[in-house]
């Protein structure tokens, strides 16, 4: 398909399309620019091949033949689509050949302080595409149609999609050399620092984001406060890297926003057939979001087309389908996926005006083949009541013209509500679990987490249950008995388990740190001096790489401790742990 991404690891800067000769490479070529982004492609239509990868900038940055084959097909949108001029819309794809490096240190940094839902991808790539289609009679097809795609593993498209609304028409104008000085700028970025606000130069305009943190509150709008008197030009300010504009999204769904909330929260298989590639990755990009804070455990493709790699798993009828969020503009996948549960149709969006016409629910049984009506189509039978209040507040501010953005802040706060008040006794309960700091001591191994028991947990829900926090009614305890059974618990409780683990190591490190090691070494053999030793590199080499929650002081008073305890041993066995 092309000859510009060959295996290899990344090169110096050089010119496009071409590894850079002479220079000695620097230690770490374009960290700084694949701290943000894998790579840049470009995808044209070429008459005898088709969809091709015309071009990849870091030149030698390292795709297989599967990766390019998917990000070809789906940089296009179908013939199904029809879309002319401009459009924008994003998918992601399964890495192949599994994770070719080993984790960086800066990434391991940025995800031990980014919320969960917001963490890099360890296996599997965002595309975020600008496709252009024109008419130009100098091609032979009549049209120019090319794409210009950004590959990363972060889930910030609110900040890509601006990103690409900068540098795509001044692409599609200057091609190459345009795209290099881009990616040049790009590489003089600073890494994303969870609950930082950055000012990030391109193409002579300043984005100003705000990475989120783990510790940021959902309320807090960090940017409003940030100065940039100084700074010219004036920064392009977006509100966030991330969030899409709910309300737009699912104005065509906001009468079964609900249903969908449960949907996504227990993990269910559903597809999602629009319009477009543009509607499709924004509705499947909303509902994976609407679960926030929790991780969306579950695979999802915003958009997918018959020529996925992947396409034969999804649709196969000889087993069940797969957790999965499917995005598609073919109605094709209406009689290949009608035995999947839950489908989707949704309509052309509504550009101004009321509400469009908002879908129902409608049995599996009524899906047709062909020109299949806007809708639900499930027998799932939500847990909870509809809340008709919030949908009356939505329609009231639509009715004043109320800012979009208030909107979606409205709906946004009622589904973070919704499932913070539905995560909540599940925190409680795991925290019960921890074993009591004062149980922790230096020269014996941490204490065990206790088992979660899910009849013990339910019970629970009597007295520090959902109805604490949130006005809904509806049966709460059967949503979480499916919850249990889902991929979210699992993902969940696996994570909170992990942190819980962490934590108490950290506090056993910081119980050695505390104690009499002195005291302790008196009458000890050799063996075991050397065994702490080992131990306490292992804890403290986990703690420098941000594997575990310890302050610098703790880390400072571990090497002093190793310090002295090597120190007490013969000469021989000092040098075999220190050797020079």
């Amino acid at each position: 398909m092309d000859a510009l991404s060959s295996a290899g690891s990344r090169p110096a800067r050089g010119r496009l399309g071409a590894p850079s000769s002479g220079a000695q490479a620097p230690a770490a070529p374009w960290a700084r620019f694949s701290a943000w982004l894998e790579c840049v492609c470009v995808v044209t239509f070429d008459l005898e091949l088709g969809q091709a990868l015309e071009l990849v900038y870091p030149s030698d940055f390292r795709l297989t033949d599967k990766e390019k084959s998917s990000i070809c097909y789906l940089s296009f949108p179908d013939s199904h689509s029809g879309c002319l001029g401009d459009t924008q819309f994003s998918f992601r794809i399964r890495q192949c050949g599994g994770q070719r490096s080993p984790w960086p240190a800066n990434d391991r940094h940025y995800d031990s302080g980014a919320p969960v839902s917001l963490q890099k991808e360890s296996s599997h790539y965002f595309g975020y595409v600008y496709f252009r289609q024109v008419k130009d009679n100098s091609v032979k097809r009549g049209y120019f149609q090319k794409s210009l795609v950004l590959v990363s593993r972060l889930p910030f498209v609110r900040l890509f999609q601006a990103l690409l609304g900068l540098i795509a028409p001044e692409y599609f104008d200057k091609l190459a050399p345009c795209l290099e000085a881009v990616c040049n700028e790009i590489d003089q970025w600073p890494a994303p620092e969870p609950g930082q606000t950055l000012n990030l130069p391109v193409v002579g305009v300043i984005l100003q984001v705000h990475v989120p943190s783990r510790v940021d509150k959902p309320d807090c709008s960090p940017l409003k406060q940030c100065d940039h008197e100084n700074l010219l030009p004036t920064p392009l300010v977006l509100s966030s890297v991330h969030e899409l504009d709910l309300f737009r999204c699912f104005q065509p769904v906001l009468t079964q926003v609900q249903t969908l909330w449960e949907l996504m929260l227990l993990g269910e298989p559903l597809v999602v057939l629009a319009p477009s590639p543009a509607v499709s990755s924004e509705m499947v990009l909303a509902l994976t979001s609407c679960v926030q804070p929790l991780k969306f455990c579950c695979d999802y493709r915003p958009y997918f087309t018959v020529h996925d790699s992947e396409f034969k798993e999804f649709t196969t009828r000889t087993q069940a389908p797969p957790n999965v969020v499917l995005g598609v503009t073919n109605p094709f996948f209406i009689k290949t996926l009608q035995h999947w549960p839950h489908i989707l149709r949704v309509g052309e969006p509504k550009l101004s005006g009321g509400l469009p016409k908002q879908v129902k629910l409608k049995k599996p049984s009524r899906l047709k083949t062909l020109d299949t009506k806007p809708g639900l189509y499930t027998a799932y039978t939500a847990h909870l009541h509809r809340d008709k209040a919030l949908l009356k507040r939505l329609l009231g501010g639509l009715q004043k013209k109320r800012p979009p953005g208030a909107l979606a802040g409205l709906l946004r706060a009622h589904l973070l509500e919704l499932t913070q008040s539905f995560v909540i006794p599940l925190e409680h309960y795991m925290a019960s679990l921890m074993p009591l700091q004062k149980s922790v001591t230096p020269w014996k191994a941490p204490p065990q987490i206790r088992p979660f028991h899910q009849e013990d947990f339910l019970r629970s829900l009597d007295h520090a249950g959902p109805q604490l926090t949130c006005i809904l009614k509806g049966d709460w305890l059967g949503l979480y008995r499916r919850f249990f059974k889902s991929p979210h618990f699992d993902g969940w409780y696996r994570q909170r388990r992990k942190e819980m683990v962490r934590k108490l190591e950290a506090l056993h490190l910081e119980a050695i740190c505390e104690a009499n090691i002195e005291s302790w070494l008196k009458g000890k053999s050799e063996v075991e001096v050397v065994d702490l030793v080992l131990k306490l590199r292992e804890k403290l080499v986990r703690a420098q790489g941000h594997q575990l929650p310890v302050k610098k002081e703790t880390l400072y008073r571990a090497q002093l401790n190793i310090e002295m305890v090597i120190g007490s041993l013969p000469k021989d066995l000092q040098a075999v742990l220190c050797p020079r």
